[in-house]
C-alpha cells in the first residue's frame, strides 16, 4: 500500500504544475493581511476574502500580520510553499517603494512575487487650510517662491509614499519646502490648522471629511483624472504640472513560482468580487477606485512605471532605511 502512494505521488509530481494546479485550491487558502486591523485595508481584505472563498469552494482565510512597514507579510507570503495557496494583500508601498527604500529587505519583491491582481487604487490631493492664502497650485507655487524656503510640509512617515509625492511635487516645482513627519493624517492636519506645516498630500478618503467642512481646501487631485468626490478640482496635470501623478494602490500577489493554472483561478475569483456591486459602492464611496480586472501584461508595465518613478524621487533625495 505504501508503494503504491509513493508512486501515485511520484506520478503527481512529475506532471507539469499547470495540471497539478487544475484541482485548485485543494485546501484554505491563507490572505495575509500586512495592514494593523480595522483600517480599510484590513476591513477590504476581509470582504475580499468571503468573496474568494464563495467562488473558489474553499475559505479564504485573513491572517494578520502586520509590522515593518508591511515586510513581515510579504516576507510570509515568499517563505509560504508556492503553491498559490497563500496570497498576500500587496500595495504600492510594500511591492513597489518599499524594495528602493530599505537597504536590508530580506526578499526581493520582484524575483519572489507575482501581482496578479490590482483591487483599488487610491488617489492622493494636495491640500492646504482654510487660513493659507494659496488658492490654486500656482498660487502655492508663486507663495513658496516668495518666502524662499519658508514653507513646510506636512509628512505622515519617512519614505511614506505621501511624502514621496510632495517630494516630487517640489522637485516638478522647482522650489524649496521642509518635510516635518507627523504620526498620521489627523496630526498632520492639526499641524496646518497649525500654520506649522503649510500644505501636505494626503488619501483621498483620508481628507475628504475636512475639505466636507471647510477646514481644508483641496488644491489638486494628484490622481490622472479628476475625482468624482471633488469634481471641480483640477489634477496637478491640468495645474501646470502635465507630467505629474501619484496614487498608490492595492492589490494581490502570491509567490513567483505558483503554477499559472492556480494563480489563473485566483485571478477568477478576484474577478467576482470585482463584479459584486456591494463590493464596488462600499469601497468607491470610501473614496478609491476601483479598475476593475486588468491584464497581468498591463500591471507589470504599471509597476515599472510606477518603479522608475519612485526610484528617481528617492534618489534624488538620498532616502535610505533600515528595518527595525
Amino acid at each position: 500500500m505504501i508503494a503504491r502512494r509513493t508512486l501515485a505521488l511520484g506520478a503527481l509530481l512529475a506532471l507539469p504544475a499547470p495540471l497539478r494546479a487544475q484541482g485548485f485550491p485543494q485546501r484554505a487558502v491563507r490572505l495575509v493581511i500586512p495592514y494593523a486591523p480595522g483600517g480599510l485595508a484590513d476591513i477590504m481584505s476581509r470582504i475580499m476574502a468571503q468573496g474568494m472563498g464563495d467562488f473558489l469552494g474553499q475559505p479564504v482565510v485573513p491572517d494578520s500580520r502586520p509590522g515593518a512597514a508591511t515586510i513581515i507579510g510579504h516576507q510570509q507570503t515568499v517563505q509560504a510553499p508556492p503553491d498559490g495557496h497563500t496570497v498576500v494583500f500587496t500595495s504600492g508601498a510594500g511591492y513597489v517603494t518599499n524594495p528602493l527604500l530599505y537597504r536590508n529587505m530580506p526578499f526581493d519583491a520582484q524575483r519572489d512575487l507575482r501581482v496578479f491582481g490590482i483591487v483599488a487604487e487610491t488617489p492622493f490631493v494636495m491640500i492646504v487650510h482654510r487660513d493659507f492664502p494659496a488658492r490654486s497650485v500656482q498660487d502655492f507655487v508663486a507663495e513658496a517662491r516668495q518666502r524662499q524656503g519658508g514653507l513646510n510640509y506636512a509628512s505622515v512617515g519617512r519614505g511614506n509614499p505621501l511624502e514621496l509625492a510632495a517630494e516630487m511635487f517640489r522637485m516638478a516645482a522647482g522650489i524649496e519646502m521642509q518635510g516635518v513627519v507627523y504620526n498620521g493624517s489627523a496630526p498632520s492636519h492639526l499641524a496646518l490648522q497649525r500654520g506649522e506645516a503649510h500644505m501636505m498630500f494626503d488619501v483621498l478618503g483620508n481628507a475628504m471629511p475636512q475639505i466636507r467642512d471647510g477646514a481644508m481646501r483641496p488644491l489638486a487631485v494628484a490622481s490622472k483624472t479628476r475625482h468624482p468626490m471633488l469634481p471641480d478640482v483640477p489634477t496637478l496635470a491640468e495645474s501646470g504640472f502635465p507630467d505629474y501623478s501619484a496614487e498608490t494602490w492595492f492589490g494581490l500577489a502570491t509567490h513567483r513560482a505558483a503554477p499559472d493554472a492556480a494563480v489563473a483561478r485566483l485571478r477568477e475569483a478576484l474577478a467576482h468580487v470585482q463584479r459584486d456591486e456591494a463590493f464596488i459602492r462600499r469601497f468607491t464611496g470610501a473614496g478609491m477606485t476601483l479598475p476593475g480586472p486588468m491584464e497581468e501584461s498591463a500591471i507589470e508595465a504599471r509597476i515599472a512605471d510606477e518603479r522608475e518613478k519612485w526610484r528617481r524621487v528617492i534618489q534624488a533625495n538620498g532616502i535610505s532605511l533600515e528595518m527595525r
